[in-house]
């Protein structure tokens, strides 16, 4: 294997992971939740994206967009994007904007 000298030798390993997210274009829209919560977080207060249905690779690229487009950080855990902090209406935004439908559901 040959000696990496950049981070454009590594982009070049794995340029499936270059970019931002991109709605598939096979299927059609999704019908996505937002949800606010902050239960069994110590308080904390979270968003959460409920509802998206794709491969694992589609579903943190758009987390990672998320992640991005309100400067925090975040997780994706059991089918379940969660955003910390009470993001809900950028995120929702953002969603529209690329084509999915988003409900807001709670507080």
């Amino acid at each position: 294997m040959a000696k990496l000298n950049s981070l454009s030798d590594l982009k070049n390993l794995f340029p499936e992971a270059e970019g931002t997210y991109q709605p598939p274009k096979t299927s059609e829209k999704q019908h996505l939740e937002a949800h606010f919560s902050n239960k069994g977080r110590g308080g904390k207060t979270v968003t959460i994206i409920k509802g998206f249905s794709g491969s694992d690779l589609e579903i943190k690229k758009l987390a990672k967009s998320l992640k991005s487009l309100c400067g925090v950080g975040g997780t994706v855990k059991n089918g379940e994007i969660i955003i910390q902090g009470n993001f809900r209406d950028k995120i929702m935004d953002f969603l529209r904007d690329v084509g999915h439908q988003v409900k807001r559901v709670g507080g």
